[in-house]
């Protein structure tokens, strides 16, 4: 990545560029509610639920400026393309504004290119219909580095709105390096998200010099939390 990113100097600047993770299989439901409140007190962009919080999001979210996402074909991306679009446009009905889909894994190491393509052509105009965000999991730990670069391309010819590094269910998540070649190979009109790895401060400041746009966390609090205390001391000294 040639062009050097302008430093962060706002809190909102960062704390909108996370999208608060409550996707882990045993949550139960006083846990997710505990997520979209810490959410909404820390003004984030986003809250990302599993399908069946859906509901429970969008009610404690409402006219907050937390918007709520979820997820689709989730986390191994092998749903067919019908079962897919179901999935979204039901979760885009119960009021759910971003969501983050896992690209059919399978398929593209298979090089079924055209599969891969179809099915982001069809998930994105689902999306933008309803005037939702599309982002597109690659799920990086499994994919090679031309074929990574082939789903950039893949994602831009369809009209997604991010690409996203992973579940955080495989193998390992987010690498700066993938960021900066997502980046290279997405911008301007894809942007870029980091999933998997971003738990404090330094790390999702580094997420942001490589490209990403936003990524997901668990660690919200202590991220921003953090931010808040660097914001105060940088204006103490000036």
């Amino acid at each position: 990545m040639d062009d050097v990113r302008p430093p962060l100097t706002t809190y909102e600047q960062l704390a909108k560029m996370i999208d608060h993770s409550l996707l882990r299989p045993e949550l139960d439901e006083a846990r997710v509610i505990d997520g979209c409140k810490l959410a909404v007190e820390y003004n984030v962009a986003n809250v990302t639920v599993r399908p069946s919080d859906a509901d429970l999001a969008v009610t404690l979210t409402k006219d907050t400026g937390v918007v709520v996402g979820s997820v689709v074909g989730f986390p191994h991306g092998s749903h067919t393309t019908p079962v897919k679009l179901y999935e979204a446009r039901d979760l885009l009905r119960r009021g759910v504004k971003e969501i983050d889909m896992v690209l059919n894994i399978g398929k593209l190491l298979s090089r079924q290119f055209k599969y891969v393509e179809s099915e982001l052509f069809q998930m994105a105009d689902a999306c933008h219909e309803q005037g939702a965000i599309l982002k597109v999991i690659f799920e990086n730990a499994y994919l090679t580095e031309e074929l990574k670069i082939i789903a950039c391309k893949i994602s831009k010819r369809a009209g997604v709105d991010f690409t996203k590094t992973s579940t955080g269910f495989a193998p390992s998540g987010a690498t700066l390096e993938d960021l900066r070649l997502m980046y290279e190979h997405c911008a301007p009109n894809v942007q870029v998200k980091a999933a998997g790895g971003v738990r404090d401060l330094d790390k999702a400041i580094q997420v942001y010099e490589a490209g990403c746009s936003r990524f997901g966390a668990t660690a919200t609090a202590a991220i921003l939390d953090a931010w808040k205390q660097r914001l105060a001391a940088a204006a103490h000294a000036s």
